[in-house]
């Protein structure tokens, strides 16, 4: 009866099984869905230079910043036209994989 207690159920392709899960699987970081409004950084790394300023209006393919990461200068690239609504980010900040740069608002 202690084995069906720890059983837990998996979905997958819409099909239930059960399981036990190992500690690595239950302490592993959740999903989300990415927020498309967001840029985070890629990589870790130290940002060289802002070329954009809270509030200007951006086109896709325009470049936002560059980003020094592994001895390599990263032209970070505007993904769609819209108004930069938030730059989280100074020059010359060390910034870790996964941070939110700069916060997007699309164009209508």
């Amino acid at each position: 009866m202690a084995e069906q207690e720890k059983l837990q159920v998996i979905i997958v392709h819409s099909a239930k099984y059960q399981t036990t899960y190992t500690k690595k699987y239950e302490n592993r970081k959740v999903w989300e869905e990415p927020n498309l409004n967001h840029i985070k950084s890629y990589i870790p790394g130290t940002v060289i230079d802002i070329l954009i300023k809270e509030g200007q209006k951006v086109e896709a393919g325009d470049s936002i910043m560059i980003l020094d990461a592994m001895k390599m200068y990263n032209d970070i690239k505007m993904p769609f036209k819209g108004t930069i609504q938030k730059i989280n980010i100074e020059k010359g900040q060390k910034i870790p994989k996964n941070y939110v740069m700069i916060e997007i608002e699309p164009a209508e």
